[in-house]
């Protein structure tokens, strides 16, 4: 057995768009152990973004990296790149080339913030240059994929109406077995779709009711807490080599320089640990409300997808039963008929027992009248139509038909 071979076809690279920050895109090889360690991804989660298994839609926030699985849109979003399979399929090309022009116009927008703050800086000193309107990287791809995902939707959504209402008006005057059909099938196709649009409401509204799961998506301040911890313990360090310095050139006491060397780390320390705090305290719940902002946009999108497609199930659960009630009253028409059939068969059987009475091999004195016949039928025939009236009149008062 070929084990190398094995090894081999696991560990095959595979071909990922590269989207960095700058909107530049590149296609790269690269295995799935790799791209584990690269993203720091377990590997259940990149078995999400597999295209030969179909899983839910899926938003999962991680320690350095944000997996997205919405329809077509299967990536991993890190604070300085977007990782897409390489497809293609129209929707992630469009998925890239909007990425792209969003990215380039808010690189050229910032560009031209810069220029016009350090202009109006030059007049006022005192001239604020943070836009309440920046996003991070990482929420810039997310909104992407959740607009693509949202458009496809509810693209599909507007389709299947399109082609629902005039095959269902058509169902309500023509009812046949080849319409029924087709309704059936308009029926599975708006069940799936339905299924897919509420799997995707509920991630978001799963994501924004956990405060935890937004604040670990944002992955561009814990990079940047991340560099400023570095920094500070580099600084720590270049601190002590200098007390060490110091210590070596003139002549302090061990004592006393090595009490000063810790009360100074400890002071720092503590500072740097405070200044942190409150700036991460305050970026996470601003970042918490932006992306809050962002999923509540996209929510009211799918929510008003989802009421499209429960109106439509509405309406197809309406004409079936109107079409129920349509086939109730022929059944009923079909009744009445019966009934009418049954009581006119009743009322002719009179006429076979009169005959079969005269039908019999004996004598009597009413066979020697000429006129006996004519009276005999014409009795006979009386008989019957009162005792059918009889009947049409019971009907009419127990409303069994409407006459």
């Amino acid at each position: 057995m070929d084990v190398s071979g094995l090894k081999k076809r696991g560990q095959s690279s595979r071909s990922w768009i590269r989207v960095d920050t700058s909107g530049n895109s590149g296609v790269i090889e690269v295995d799935k152990f790799t791209m584990m360690r690269r993203c720091d991804l377990p590997a259940r989660d990149l078995r999400l973004l597999d295209p030969l298994f179909v899983y839910p839609s899926t938003i999962l926030g991680r320690e350095k990296a944000i997996v997205v699985n919405l329809e077509q849109i299967r990536c991993i979003i890190t604070a300085e790149e977007v990782l897409l399979l390489n497809s293609l399929d129209s929707y992630v090309l469009q998925y890239v080339v909007e990425l792209q022009r969003r990215l380039r116009n808010a690189g050229a927008g910032e560009a031209w913030q810069s220029e016009d703050a350090m202009t109006r800086m030059r007049g006022n000193r005192n001239f604020d240059t943070s836009s309440p309107d920046y996003l991070p990287f990482e929420f810039k791809a997310l909104e992407v994929a959740l607009e693509a995902a949202c458009s496809f939707l509810d693209s599909q959504a507007s389709e299947l109406e399109i082609e629902a209402y005039p095959l269902l008006d058509e169902l309500t005057s023509k009812i046949s077995t080849l319409n029924l059909e087709r309704v059936r099938r308009l029926k599975s196709r708006l069940v799936a779709l339905t299924r897919r649009v509420q799997k995707v409401r509920d991630e978001i509204e799963q994501l924004m009711d956990d405060d935890g799961d937004m604040a670990e998506m944002y992955l561009t301040e814990k990079k940047s807490r991340m560099e400023m911890s570095l920094y500070g313990d580099q600084s720590i360090l270049g601190l002590r080599s200098n007390d060490g310095a110091v210590s070596i050139s003139a002549p302090v006491s061990p004592v006393s320089s090595a009490l000063d060397s810790r009360k100074l780390e400890k002071s720092f320390s503590i500072s740097r640990s405070r200044h942190g705090s409150l700036k991460s305290t305050d970026s996470a719940t601003e970042s918490i409300e932006e992306l809050e902002m962002l999923l509540e946009a996209y929510f009211v999108v799918i929510d008003s997808t989802l009421n499209k497609l429960t109106s439509l199930k509405e309406y197809i659960e309406d004409t079936e039963d109107f079409i129920n009630i349509q086939l109730d009253n022929v059944r009923n028409q079909l009744i009445q008929f019966e009934l009418l059939l049954t009581t006119a068969t009743f009322v002719v059987a009179i006429f076979g027992v009169v005959a079969g009475i005269f039908g019999m091999n004996f004598e009597i004195e009413l066979f020697n009248y000429p006129d006996a016949f004519k009276w005999t039928l014409l009795i006979t025939g009386t008989t019957g139509l009162v005792i059918f009236g009889s009947f049409l009149w019971f009907f009419r008062y127990k409303r069994l038909m409407p006459l």
